[in-house]
């Protein structure tokens, strides 16, 4: 007798699908929020000596103690909150649905957001509840205090910006949100490198408030290096569930190394912040398109009259990549682009235009 998948695994797969990432060879790549900026060449000789010293035959310090005594420092990370490292933010959002799935557990986030919150929560079986956000995309604090009262999450995920708005909602909203819930909540800064304040006061003032990182959208997004700061009492219990080594040994001494060149980072995210506000001009010089705010490295925009796909389609063509995110009601015809070089937005712009017409 042959066996299938259908045999062996959980009936719910076959209704799943993989995470989709497109062929970008060749392509001007606007779509995933990437720093376009490489390190300078002599950070680069730098680090490539720094790695000569690495030694691949022994295991990395399984908990990362001299990383993590950097990245407080930098941070300025208290003391009393504990930090556990993941290979990327997606390994810390899934030790976060791991630790909750439970038969009656929740997670709850709002719609549109960043779409790893429900397909992990759903990969592990978890229950996902979402709050739409306002058409300015704001957040409805009365609905989500409702769906707090319902769903009893056991965590909830907010983007701080959000992705893929761009929004950056209110410390006070935000705060109401961990006051009235009894579960976890993750405030997930992914661009905080990109946005005009941090909400990390409030995991210094809430026990039940957690902090979500990434070094990916920075400049590192080849190291998949993200970090997760809170209370001991939940983070020493989610360790449990990390990985023996998980961030391997190369990726922590990239990291450390970055940590002691951060001012180049910074440098380079004051010019993506520039090149954000040239390109939202551009945009909003073109009749045709909507463009909303944003506090992160990227910028949504809606087609008022022209579709969304076949413009979406025709930048293909044109070898220029941006995203397409009209698959939710809120979101419709709308696409995003992540802010490139100079150059890479001029291409992109003309592009557009001839798109359009």
């Amino acid at each position: 007798m042959t066996i299938t998948p259908q045999d062996l695994l959980r009936p719910e797969l076959a209704n799943m699908h993989a995470y989709y990432v497109p062929d970008s060879d060749g392509f001007v790549k606007l779509d995933a929020m990437e720093n376009p900026y490489s390190l300078p060449v002599e950070l680069r000789e730098k680090w490539a000596s720094l790695l000569k010293s690495v030694e691949l035959n022994r295991y990395p310090d399984p908990q990362a103690n001299d990383l993590k005594q950097a990245l407080r420092t930098q941070f300025s990370i208290s003391d009393k909150h504990e930090l556990i490292f993941g290979n990327g933010s997606d390994e810390l959002i899934q030790m976060l649905a791991l630790a909750i799935a439970k038969p009656d557990a929740c997670v709850l986030t709002v719609t549109p957001s960043f779409s790893m919150y429900k397909l992990i929560s759903e990969f592990i079986g978890v229950r996902v509840a979402e709050v739409p956000l306002t058409e300015t995309f704001s957040l409805q604090v009365d609905k989500i205090c409702e769906a707090i009262n319902e769903n009893k999450p056991s965590i909830i995920f907010l983007a701080c910006p959000n992705n893929p708005t761009g929004t950056l909602w209110s410390i006070e909203d935000v705060e109401k949100i961990i006051q009235k819930t009894q579960g976890l909540v993750v405030i997930d800064e992914a661009y905080a490198p990109f946005s005009s304040f941090s909400m990390i006061s409030l995991v210094d003032k809430y026990s039940n408030a957690l902090m979500l990182r990434t070094f990916s959208k920075m400049g590192l997004a080849g190291l998949r290096f993200g970090w997760l700061a809170g209370a001991e009492k939940w983070l020493n219990e989610l360790n449990k569930l990390r990985l023996p080594y998980n961030i391997n040994a190369l990726t922590q001494a990239s990291i450390q190394f970055a940590l002691e060149n951060i001012s180049v980072f910074n440098d380079q995210a004051k010019q993506i912040c520039e090149q954000r506000e040239i390109l939202t001009l551009e945009l909003q010089n073109i009749d045709e398109l909507q463009v909303f705010p944003s506090e992160a490295n990227f910028i949504l925009f809606k087609m008022r009259q022209s579709s969304a796909d076949k413009v979406f389609t025709s930048l293909l063509e044109k070898k220029v990549m941006i995203k397409n995110v009209a698959n939710n009601n809120l979101l419709k015809n709308c696409l995003r682009v992540t802010v490139g070089t100079e150059s890479e937005n001029k291409i992109f712009i003309n592009a557009l235009k001839s798109s359009i017409n």
